[in-house]
């Protein structure tokens, strides 16, 4: 059982670093266009699938957020739909043509 624990321990760690990461680098940008906390954490799993090349909350990773389109998880343009990132109008079009992408 304690072998378990610190198993679990270890692995949650290892998703929270890259996520709390995240979060604070965007939270150091400071800029007027940062994303809400709830946007990085649902969206961060995408983030570094995809546009993990480009520095969080730049132009190049909104732009590259959109190019990946049907790629974002569910959970990822959920949170952007609810920080006003993208409206629901938006994606609905999108998914109609083949595509989920942030604005």
């Amino acid at each position: 059982m304690t072998t378990f624990v610190v198993i679990h321990r270890n692995a949650f760690r290892a998703v929270l670093a890259p996520v709390l990461a995240l979060a604070g680098v965007t939270l150091m940008a400071g800029t007027a266009s940062a994303v809400s906390l709830r946007v990085q954490m649902a969206c961060a799993t995408d983030y570094y699938a995809h546009c993990s090349a480009y520095s969080p909350n730049s132009p190049q990773v909104r732009s590259c957020m959109r190019a990946v389109g049907v790629g974002l998880s569910k959970s990822c343009v959920d949170a952007l739909v609810a920080a006003g990132e993208v409206s629901a109008a938006e994606v609905s079009r999108r998914r109609g043509g083949s595509m989920t992408a942030a604005k």
